[in-house]
């Protein structure tokens, strides 16, 4: 991280000043007014914004909590322990990235003063524009929309280490300064910086929730995703599980359980959006589409490209050219 933006990030705020003249804990009145501890989006964002930062307070204990908000956590220097749901013990180490929704409960352990990270107070419409980027459908970006909106079966955060993702670690500084430096209109800016760092994510991220015990699921989950995004032609659950190490009944049972699918399903929806995105976005005809996607059976095909956009290819094309 750059030194000087490091640096300011550092600094020991009042909050912390307190605890280490003797506070024992932290001050939930910042956090929330309400019995159960819910870290309440309106003590933190000024109003009208959609995002805010703030760095993790230091030197406590931050006891068990859930926010109204999805809340990224940046490591920028040393580790942080946190507590998932109660059970599970993830160390956050630099350049790791942790992802709540609002259904996850976390706590975290005390860190030292060299332990900086920084907290994304994101309500969920700033996702609005960044989901949009992420303009082409595919498995992976519908399980990364639906598990940070809190509708997925996956385990409520996600858990990136992303320490050797330089545009990733640019991406992040970029938006650390900007909300540091509180720039007026800078709002789509962030947003796009979001859908960036979110496609990158995508297309960089080995593996997420992967040191985590008890996690196998969520990293298996997450690699056969990505098999799929980019071996949807002639990809087949065999090749995957073999890379896993797993037998394949299991794979497709993990797959079904965290996405509402087994293999066979995804690698056809998977198809069916490379379909419709080939068809919308160029000229090809459709058996040529067809081909590219590895369907043999056309009106197999047609059927599924129907039930699925409720119009045939050649409409949808008609359809996405006047739109």
């Amino acid at each position: 991280m750059n030194p000087e933006l490091l640096k300011k990030l550092q600094k020991i705020t009042e909050e912390e000043q307190a605890i280490l003249d003797g506070r024992a804990q932290v001050e939930r009145e910042r956090y929330t007014s309400r019995r159960d501890f819910v870290v309440d989006s309106e003590k933190l964002l000024e109003k009208g914004k959609l995002i805010e930062i703030r760095p993790h307070t230091r030197f406590v204990h931050f006891p068990r909590h859930r926010h109204n908000y999805v809340e990224l956590l940046y490591m920028c220097s040393g580790s942080t322990t946190h507590i998932i749901n109660g059970t599970q013990t993830l160390v956050l180490q630099t350049g790791d990235l942790l992802f709540l929704n609002q259904a996850v409960y976390h706590e975290i352990l005390p860190a030292s003063e060299q332990d900086v990270g920084v907290n994304f107070i994101i309500l969920p419409q700033f996702f609005d524009r960044s989901f949009r980027m992420l303009e082409q459908e595919n498995v992976l970006r519908d399980f990364l929309i639906s598990t940070l909106a809190g509708e997925s079966a996956f385990a409520g955060y996600l858990h990136i280490a992303a320490h050797d993702i330089l545009p990733v670690q640019n991406l992040l500084e970029n938006m650390i300064w900007t909300l540091l430096e509180k720039k007026p209109g800078v709002n789509v800016l962030n947003q796009t910086t979001m859908g960036l760092l979110l496609l990158n994510l995508a297309m960089f991220a080995e593996d997420v929730n992967r040191t985590a015990s008890g996690s196998r699921e969520e990293s298996a989950v997450f690699t056969a995703l990505k098999y799929i995004e980019s071996s949807y032609k002639n990809g087949t659950l065999e090749e995957i599980a073999a890379q896993l190490h797993m037998p394949p009944y299991t794979l497709s049972r993990m797959l079904k359980h965290h996405t509402g699918q087994n293999f066979k399903q995804l690698l056809q929806q998977r198809k069916l959006q490379q379909a419709a995105y080939l068809m919308g976005n160029t000229r090809l005809p459709a058996d040529a589409v067809l081909e590219s996607i590895g369907y043999e059976n056309s009106s197999y095909f047609y059927r599924k490209f129907k039930e699925k956009y409720g119009c045939s290819p050649a409409d949808y094309r008609r359809r996405q050219a006047h739109s």
